[in-house]
């Protein structure tokens, strides 16, 4: 079934353009993904599907009782309700379902209707329906989806009866995720799901989407997440959409071999064109070949000609180098702890880590476990309440703020980077500027006019202009698109120093990371390995604590059982394999019975005299032989 489609949908703002002729088409349990650069469009898109947007021209088609959520990645849940009367008005209908089901209850237990057998028989058949009716809408279990939920978007910690006015910013977008998720409709429109979650969120919300009944359009700049999740990717590029099959990473090989295929007809069409000129050109003059030519210019006038292959738009450009070496020990932690001053618990304690030259460490951990604030603390930004950290020899350290809190807001971008490096003439800094796709007027824009990813773009130009060879970094992939996320790892993984960053993205941590640090308030454990070893290991520990837990329980229930209980039970076993004995027994004797009488049947002259009949009865006697052997050694092991 077709859930909705887009036919040559155009939008503008005002003269400018943002899409163009884009087809889309969405049909049952689809999972898509929509991709492209910062400002290509998706967004705009997004809300065009969801309705919260009009389009200037071209058709948007679906039918009037399907119902459609949507996710802005801007979107906080904002209300003076609890958490869970929140989450408990998703279910409103079912809610008031169950008061009119607990009513007719009631009702089944007047005396006056219970002399009314006709009435009473009405009532019970009414009731009978309404109930299966709610039980197939969940009516039995939207209390334990509300739970499932809220614990996999982590908030399985805290007093359900807390305000959502109480919460942070990014605790009410992850409320409106969820009470979008609880709602289940048809066609599910997710613009960027995965701000705000951790690693574990994350990998929970996967696990969700792909078994969600509906369909799903994302919009996301997380890799790893498109992998898992989605099977069909629309290319936003140039105003335009193109579609391709598979997850992201399938999207960009077949992308790769359409670019390639597009560039051989292209060039093969070029030559062909060329050899037609030249021809035309050398014999129009001629007599002896003017008719001639006169085809071939015939010939090239009915040729389609084709476009050149755009490829890709332009990306950013750059790579970090650093001024000087540092000392093999590059960073030394040992018993450090933190605790804000207005806090009476503290945020981390206990952390000891070492990090030598050259190596690349992701340091991953949920929400809220200090992260940002370790970093800021080995930057000197705030004063650890105890511990050392030794930063080694010719360590220069460079930092990457995901809030970008150090770029002077008032500031022109041009001037931003300039009055760092005053000594560097203007054409320099603008080329530096213009590898980070600002280039002409765009460099005179103030810093506070800047998107997210133009922010993210002019930090890492100020970083790399640092030279530094400890790069401390965190969650340096935010608000970039995917591309100059890519652009980005190629950068880092040729860097020459050491990296120590905090991210969420998986995909990533995956390209970067040599080792993966997982921070707890009271520790941190090292893995040796990039995100998928981590992740195998972290797997691997929670099974053995599982099994450790399952053992744990049957010793507690097997010291907290009754001598009577255990009495019954070992009589129970007994009596089984006293049972089982005998029909073992049974069955060896009636084999050997039949042994018994193929034998006789190969005494008789007419039998034995009959070398294929005779053969059949001594093979059937070898195979119920071979049964009575094993079940002789099953019978064996019952008596010891």
């Amino acid at each position: 079934m077709i859930l909705m489609q887009i036919n040559q949908l155009v939008k503008r703002f005002g003269a400018e353009t943002i899409l163009s002729q884009i087809k889309l088409e969405i049909k049952t349990h689809d999972r898509i993904a929509i991709v492209g650069r910062n400002g290509a469009g998706k967004s705009t898109l997004l809300k065009i599907m969801a309705g919260k947007l009009s389009y200037d021209e071209g058709e948007l088609f679906h039918p009037r009782d399907i119902s459609i959520g949507y996710l802005d990645q801007h979107t906080g849940l904002e209300s003076k309700e609890t958490i869970w009367d929140e989450m408990l008005n998703v279910f409103h209908s079912l809610i008031v379902e169950e008061q009119a089901l607990r009513a007719m209850e009631e009702k089944m237990g007047d005396p006056d209707l219970l002399v009314d057998p006709d009435r009473y028989q009405q009532l019970l058949n009414h009731y009978d329906q309404r109930q299966v009716a709610f039980k197939n809408d969940g009516g039995f279990q939207y209390e334990s989806d509300i739970r499932s939920v809220l614990h996999g978007l982590n908030f399985s910690d805290y007093d359900f009866n807390t305000t959502i006015e109480e919460l942070s910013g990014g605790q009410k977008t992850r409320l409106a995720l969820g009470k979008l998720l609880l709602a289940k409709p048809d066609l599910l429109i997710l613009d960027e799901p995965t701000n705000h979650l951790d690693i574990d969120t994350l990998t929970w919300l996967e696990g969700f989407l792909n078994n969600y009944h509906g369909s799903i359009v994302i919009v996301s700049h997380d890799r790893y997440f498109l992998d898992k999740t989605v099977t069909m990717v629309y290319e936003i590029s140039r105003q335009h959409s193109k579609k391709f099959h598979g997850n992201y990473s399938k999207y960009l090989d077949q992308k790769a071999l359409d670019y390639e295929r597009e560039m051989k007809l292209f060039e093969k069409q070029q030559t062909e064109i060329k050899k037609l000129e030249d021809f035309v050109q050398r014999n129009l003059v001629r007599a002896s070949t003017t008719k001639r030519a006169q085809s071939r210019r015939k010939q090239l006038a009915k040729i389609e000609r084709l476009d050149r292959p755009q490829g890709d738009e332009g990306s950013a450009n750059f790579q970090f180098t650093i001024k000087r070496r540092s000392g093999n020990d590059v960073l030394k932690v040992e018993n450090l702890a933190f605790q804000f001053a207005n806090e009476q618990q503290a945020v981390f304690y206990g952390l000891n880590f070492r990090i030598t030259r050259g190596e690349r460490i992701a340091l991953v951990g949920p929400n809220g476990v200090g992260k940002t604030t370790l970093l800021k603390t080995i930057i000197a930004d705030y004063k650890q309440t105890s511990g050392q950290i030794q930063v080694g020899a010719n360590v220069e350290i460079g930092y990457y703020d995901q809030e970008q809190a150090k770029l002077n807001s008032n500031k022109s971008v041009l001037l931003e980077l300039w009055d760092d490096y005053p000594h560097m003439n203007e054409r320099d800094i603008r080329t530096i500027l213009g590898n980070f796709l600002f280039s002409g007027e765009d460099v005179l824009k103030t810093v506070s006019t800047l998107s997210g990813g133009e922010k993210a773009r002019l930090a890492l130009a100020k970083l790399m202009m640092q030279q530094a060879n400890l790069l401390i970094l965190d969650e340096p992939t935010n608000h970039l698109d995917l591309d100059s996320k890519e652009i980005l790892e190629a950068a880092l993984l040729d860097y020459p120093g050491t990296i120590l960053f905090v991210s969420h993205d998986r995909y990533f941590i995956n390209e970067i990371a040599t080792q993966v640090f997982e921070q707890q308030a009271d520790g941190m454990t090292v893995f040796l390995g990039d995100y998928d070893y981590y992740s195998e290991k972290l797997a691997e520990t929670r099974e053995l604590e599982a099994l450790n837990n399952v053992k744990d329980e049957d010793n507690e229930v097997s010291l907290n059982r009754t001598s009577f209980q255990e009495e019954k039970h070992r009589k129970q076993a007994e009596r089984k394999r006293l049972r089982q004995i005998e029909e073992i027994e049974e069955k060896i004797e009636q084999l050997e019975a039949k042994i018994a009488e193929n034998e006789e049947l190969l005494c008789q002259p007419n039998v034995f005299q009959d070398h294929e009949q005779a053969l059949q009865l001594t093979e059937h006697n070898h195979k119920l032989t071979a049964e009575i052997s094993v079940l002789m050694e099953e019978w064996e092991t019952l008596q010891s």
